[in-house]
């Protein structure tokens, strides 16, 4: 199927119909839809460690199978959910080694908990989507007011925010390109502070994908 639908780990929760469990919600990308998964405790710890960028003092198993991988020089590429049968998501790891695809079958709560640690995307199929998504109460408008309250700060330039944590919002925002961009131009302009402003961003960007990659 070539069709796939994106997903996005919105959090864990707490299991309402399985005791010591944890429920990990997914949402589809875009849309309002949400698949909760039931993962295990040691899964649910692993997931929320990522999820919170700590780093352990000693490698989880999920951390020793990204690191692994990464000596190994093979590129993880991303999750595929591909089967859903019984009450059980089937998934898969999909890898590049030197050119050549490979893919191996997973635990949906394993693959997901590599797939945090490398930041590659996470897929699944419509009939998926379709037949275990649920729309939470209240999502639809939530997602729309939290769409517009966006669209509303990306319309703004920065010196027209004087509210540091929209500050902070505005320039997650930005894409990239669109910040070397803006960072070059400050720069010409000899606009130091927000040149150091982009920069900054930038320098916690690239810090990131590096402690992705650890």
């Amino acid at each position: 199927m070539d069709k796939k639908i994106r997903l996005h780990v919105q959090g864990l929760t707490n299991s309402q119909v399985q005791s010591g469990a944890y429920a990990l919600i997914l949402s589809e990308q875009p849309g309002m839809r949400r698949i909760p998964i039931i993962v295990g405790t040691a899964e649910a710890q692993s997931i929320a460690i990522a999820l919170e960028h700590i780093k352990p003092p000693r490698p989880l198993t999920h951390d020793l199978f990204v690191s692994f991988a990464q000596t190994l020089g093979i590129d993880i590429l991303g999750v595929f959910i591909y089967k859903f049968e019984d009450g059980v998501f089937y998934s898969e790891v999909v890898f590049d080694d030197a050119g050549k695809e490979l893919r191996l079958d997973s635990r949906t709560s394993d693959a997901i908990a590599i797939a945090l640690r490398v930041g590659c995307e996470i897929y699944t199929t419509p009939e998926i989507v379709d037949e275990c998504g649920v729309v939470l109460e209240d999502s639809q408008s939530e997602v729309e007011e939290e769409n517009s309250e966006e669209d509303n700060l990306l319309s703004l330039e920065p010196e027209d925010i004087h509210d540091d944590k929209k500050l902070k919002q505005w320039l997650s925002l930005q894409e990239d390109e669109e910040l070397t961009e803006r960072l070059e131009q400050a720069i010409a302009s000899e606009k130091y502070e927000f040149a150091k402003m982009y920069k900054d961003e930038i320098h916690r960007r690239e810090e990131n994908k590096e402690s992705k990659a650890e």
